[in-house]
């Protein structure tokens, strides 16, 4: 079952509104900034009692719509994630990019206590609507992100850790958070440490899985990584051409962050520079594709690049391509 934490909501709320009205707060500490935006931006009270907002079954229905391939690819990630943390009392969340809770994963005895506090399907958990918090702060900031206990803005939501990392889609746009959620007053700084490292992971495979699904035929061809977040894949069609990119290798490769891709030769975009085209080169490596695959078979090799076995031995030749 899920515990509470004993925090005094006045002294809670004072610290807060002092903190985001101080000049320099919000400016060397993110957490401030945010909470910061919370009383200023959205005109938030850190003390304000109110229940959590749920959506109708049918605005949910709609909300959840649009991210129906991403959560059929997530679900067996999501699994594996509440495998190893459910036992501690921990929720599974995935929201979409407006911070409304689409899925989630929970113990049957805990379930009461997290639909109390708002972790349920259905619920706004954006920082305009609840300020600081994991699911919100996550996608207001692009970025990992754990609030812990008295980290967040409302004095009614410091019983409870959240623990984010974004999801971004097969164009790099962000769609969805992922949380680990805690109402445990006895989280610790090291457990919340390997959840965050875990939720990370998990955000990543499903992003990697996610994009594989969506250019399913593709090939994909993993880049390294520079310390950028999130896989580096790239998807190419059977002319060599890149018509895919992730978030990560949209950075790395600098291809920019419009939707729709512009196709780029893969040799241009690995490389780094545009290639010298070269049809002699591109007809000489076709030649020895088409050899290779037959296993050195000339008659097979011919067939198969529809040609007589005489025209391909001509090409060869004017290529200098030995038949060995």
């Amino acid at each position: 079952m899920a515990h509470t934490s004993h925090t005094n909501p006045a002294s809670h709320a004072d610290r807060v509104r002092e903190a985001a009205e101080s000049r320099n707060g919000a400016a060397s500490s993110a957490l401030v900034a945010s909470w910061r935006r919370s009383l200023k931006r959205y005109g938030l009270e850190p003390d304000e009692r109110r229940t959590p907002d749920f959506l109708t079954q049918q605005a949910l229905r709609l909300a959840r719509q649009p991210l129906e391939q991403l959560l059929r690819v997530a679900s067996p990630s999501l699994d594996r994630l509440f495998g190893s943390v459910g036992e501690a009392g921990c929720s599974v969340l995935m929201t979409n990019a407006e911070g409304i809770i689409v899925e989630r994963r929970g113990m049957a005895g805990d379930e009461a206590a997290f639909r109390s506090w708002g972790l349920w399907e259905g619920a706004d958990w954006s920082e305009a609507r609840e300020g600081t918090n994991g699911i919100g702060t996550c996608l207001a900031e692009k970025r990992p992100v754990t609030i812990h206990q008295e980290q967040h803005f409302h004095s009614r939501n410091t019983a409870m850790s959240c623990i984010d990392a974004p999801i971004y889609d097969h164009q790099g746009a962000l769609v969805a958070a992922l949380d680990v959620s805690s109402c445990r007053a006895d989280l610790t700084g090291a457990f919340s440490q390997l959840i965050a490292a875990s939720v990370c992971d998990t955000a990543r495979r499903i992003e990697s899985d996610n994009f594989r699904a969506h250019f399913e035929g593709a090939r994909i061809v993993m880049g390294e990584r520079h310390g950028r977040a999130g896989a580096v894949l790239l998807a190419i069609d059977s002319d060599d051409v890149v018509i895919g990119a992730t978030r990560a290798a949209r950075q790395e490769f600098a291809l920019g962050d419009a939707p729709d891709l512009d196709p780029r030769p893969a040799a241009d975009v690995l490389s780094g520079s545009p290639a010298k085209s070269d049809l002699a080169a591109a007809e000489r490596a076709e030649l020895k594709r088409a050899i290779l695959r037959a296993n050195g078979n000339m008659s097979e090799a011919a067939r198969s690049l529809g040609v007589g076995r005489a025209t391909l031995y001509r090409r060869m030749n004017r290529l200098g391509i030995e038949p060995s």
